[in-house]
């Protein structure tokens, strides 16, 4: 058994599996999953997983060197994109329309729904390298 990280061991060998540029999309429980993305449905019920709570586990295990989020959310669901802000601290993120957000989700290596409720409440993280 996995003693530390991420224990979700699709989330988790996602993640390993990541190069440099590699898209990994985190979403609200409405966005919609293109058939050849692959899938990793966390939802449970409306708000378990939350989003934000989704993001810092895998932001602890990521490494990103972009993140980008829909316009939308700067109207819609300015809290989210304030706790967006804090955990990427210096990750620079950015807005697109989120009809362009949609598009940019079918190269995503996976798309990991999560319980969120909040309209907009969807990330692309772009992956850094270490070294």
């Amino acid at each position: 058994m996995k003693k530390v990280g991420i224990l979700n061991a699709p989330i988790s060998a996602v993640i390993a599996e990541l190069g440099h540029m590699d898209t990994l999309t985190i979403a609200d429980a409405g966005l919609p999953i293109p058939d050849q993305v692959y899938r990793i449905d966390l939802a449970l019920t409306q708000g378990i997983p939350g989003f934000i709570d989704s993001l810092r586990v895998i932001l602890s295990e990521m490494e990103v060197e972009k993140a980008i989020v829909a316009s939308e959310m700067k109207e819609v669901s300015l809290g989210i994109l304030d706790d967006v802000r804090q955990l990427l601290g210096d990750i620079p993120i950015e807005f697109v329309p989120h009809q362009r957000f949609k598009e940019l989700t079918q190269s995503s290596r996976a798309i990991i729904r999560t319980g969120e409720f909040t309209p907009y409440a969807n990330i692309i993280l772009v992956s850094g390298v270490v070294f």
